[in-house]
């Protein structure tokens, strides 16, 4: 195995062009998956789809989970000439383009919508895996903290596409066709990039074969750590996020039974989160600049746990304010900023650029299990103890 250091970019742009590049990824990345969030439902529900249906669309993110499955592959083949990461980067955005471009123009009630939306879900998430490392392999050691907290921002800023100006222009009987073609074209940006940018110069060899692609990258995180340092850090990765993870489980569920209306939370719950926390990433990207990632895990992490008993204060108030809930929520989303900025760095600065793309898409794949796992056992949880005293478990 070739030995290399961290800082593995022999030729990368310069920091302001490479952190643009960051913020045009994060984008791009963003957008196709905010659109089976907040996109879709709304327009099957135009299409008189009734609520389990809607329910069950959420099945098309699927992919999104099954990343390490074909990250490997994505690792290993490439076109000569091109480049390993800028072979699927001149293909996958292209693809996206025409997905989305194309969804408008069928009937929610259409049965072939199922196979287009795992379609458009898998090029999405497989843009998610080559994404992830090209950006470890643009950015130096040193950057890994802003670049990768401009990704995460820029990543919550395109939920604001689907989420916000596609169901406007919705609202204003513009064609579903046509929606989803504005939507589309907010692709362009990476489609771009995908045919200009550079692949990165790098001192190592990429695997040689399909198999060394799925096996070595294993075998080289826990030779490089140690089976037991390396288990410790698997360890690390699932449980850094799970207290805030279990407390925003029920957040919105939490807000309605405290006599907030749906219209309250819009307003401020997320309004109030998307900002604090885009505000929390850059001053923790920022400040990674000047402390190191680790030092930056303890003391945002330290943040991160102070916050989430606001929820609990919350839960004490009988006539809570807007006020109240507007600290409530811009306090915890601002320390998970915090907190996000430097674990997304960790996360990045512990793998080999030989490997990246497998290694990411297994670690970041088990950084959302805490999700994913608790948020079903929060409500019995909720059931038993009440929300202040659940609240309190979860710091």
């Amino acid at each position: 195995m070739v030995q290399l250091s961290h800082n593995t970019a022999l030729t990368l742009p310069g920091r302001s062009l490479r952190i643009l590049i960051c913020a045009i990824l994060g984008f791009s990345s963003g957008l196709p998956l905010f659109v089976f969030l907040n996109l879709i439902p709304a327009w099957a529900s135009d299409g008189g789809l009734d609520v389990k249906a809607i329910g069950l669309l959420t099945l098309l993110q699927l992919p999104y989970v099954g990343k390490p499955l074909w990250a490997p592959f994505l690792d290993w083949f490439s076109i000569a000439k091109v480049g390993r990461r800028r072979t699927w980067m001149m293909i996958l955005p292209i693809l996206l383009f025409i997905l989305l471009s194309l969804f408008g123009l069928f009937n929610p009630q259409d049965n072939s919508i199922i196979l287009l939306g795992l379609l458009l879900s898998f090029v999405s998430a497989s843009l998610d895996i080559v994404i992830d490392a090209y950006r470890r392999e643009l950015l130096p050691d040193n950057e890994l903290g802003l670049g990768n907290t401009v990704y995460v921002n820029m990543y919550k800023i395109a939920g604001l596409v689907p989420g916000g100006l596609a169901l406007y222009l919705a609202d204003q009987l513009i064609p579903w066709s046509g929606v989803f073609m504005v939507v589309a074209a907010f692709m362009l940006p990476c489609i771009a990039l995908g045919w200009f940018m550079r692949e990165p110069k790098l001192n190592y060899l990429p695997p040689r074969t399909l198999q060394d692609a799925f096996l070595i990258p294993l075998k080289e995180f826990f030779t490089r750590k140690g089976i037991a340092a390396g288990l410790l850090f698997v360890l690390f990765i699932f449980c850094y996020k799970l207290g805030d993870a279990l407390a925003t489980s029920l957040a919105t569920k939490f807000y309605l039974d405290m006599g907030y209306s749906k219209t309250d939370i819009a307003k401020v719950a997320k309004v109030v989160a998307l900002w604090a926390g885009v505000a929390g990433g850059f001053v923790g990207g920022f400040a990674m600049l000047k402390i190191s990632i680790n030092r930056a895990l303890w003391i945002f992490g330290i943040i991160q746990l102070a916050v989430i008993p606001l929820f609990a204060w919350l839960s004490m108030q009988f006539h809570p304010t807007l006020g109240q809930l507007a600290i409530v929520v811009g306090g915890e989303a601002f320390g998970v900023g915090l907190g996000t900025a430097a674990f997304v760095a960790c996360i990045a600065q512990n793998t080999h650029p030989a490997y990246t793309a497998a290694q990411l898409a297994l670690l970041t794949s088990l950084a959302s299990l805490p999700r994913t796992l608790v948020s079903s056992y929060a409500g019995f949880m909720v059931k038993a103890l009440g929300y202040t005293e659940f609240f309190w478990i979860c710091t």
